[in-house]
């Protein structure tokens, strides 16, 4: 990545947790390559990452120590829930004129989800969407939002159809860091004005995961 800033150089891990094994490069170089030695760096990073039942090493990549380390745009960090974005996310990478490391979580069971799908039009004819909206919301009728990442997403997703909740909309954020926090703020105050609770929800327990990032 350092020697071929031109390529798309992707370390994809088998379980997240490898990230416990990489914890010194990560601290001393990825999140501190432009402050500390004065050069840029565009490694994409691929984490399992989603409590799905198939261990604790694809369960945790470790969200929160990713966040901790994120500061003055040092690098990105997302989990994204379409194929789609996934696509945009990674050509963005080339396509800049400068080079930040990526951290992308990777949720194991939405390779083969059913609903975790994109039209051909959204490769060809978008860009990549650090929030996706709730699509199907209607915004006279929801009083709460549920903000989440990743595959978790699609959980709650099943769950709003099964008890016909129309009063509630499900937010994604796409990109954990730079957080979107102006996309976010306009969307709340301009389309979902008659929302009175906000809630944050992730699988991760509360000292685990982006809760402490969020809040």
């Amino acid at each position: 990545a350092l020697s071929s800033p031109h390529t798309l150089t992707i370390w994809e891990a088998q379980f997240g947790d490898f990230a416990n094994t990489a914890q010194v490069i990560f601290d001393q170089f990825l999140s501190s390559a432009e402050g500390k030695w004065n050069v840029m760096n565009g490694l994409v990073v691929l984490l399992p990452h989603g409590y799905e039942g198939q261990g604790p090493e694809h369960s945790s990549a470790r969200v929160e120590r990713f966040l901790t380390l994120a500061a003055e745009n040092n690098m990105q960090i997302a989990n994204c829930t379409t194929p789609a974005n996934f696509f945009h996310l990674l050509r963005r990478q080339v396509k800049r004129t400068f080079r930040k490391p990526l951290i992308v979580f990777t949720p194991k069971s939405l390779l083969r989800h059913p609903r975790a799908l994109s039209p051909v039009d959204a490769f060809t004819k978008q860009r990549f969407q650090e929030i996706i909206d709730d699509k199907t919301a209607n915004p006279e009728k929801v009083r709460s939002l549920v903000i989440c990442t990743g595959k978790l997403y699609y959980d709650l997703l099943a769950e709003k159809e099964k008890l016909k909740n129309e009063t509630t909309a499900l937010i994604r954020i796409e990109q954990l860091y730079p957080f979107p926090k102006e996309q976010l703020t306009e969307l709340i105050h301009q389309k979902y004005t008659l929302a009175t609770d906000y809630a944050w929800a992730q699988e991760e327990p509360a000292n685990m995961g982006a809760w402490d990032f969020i809040q």
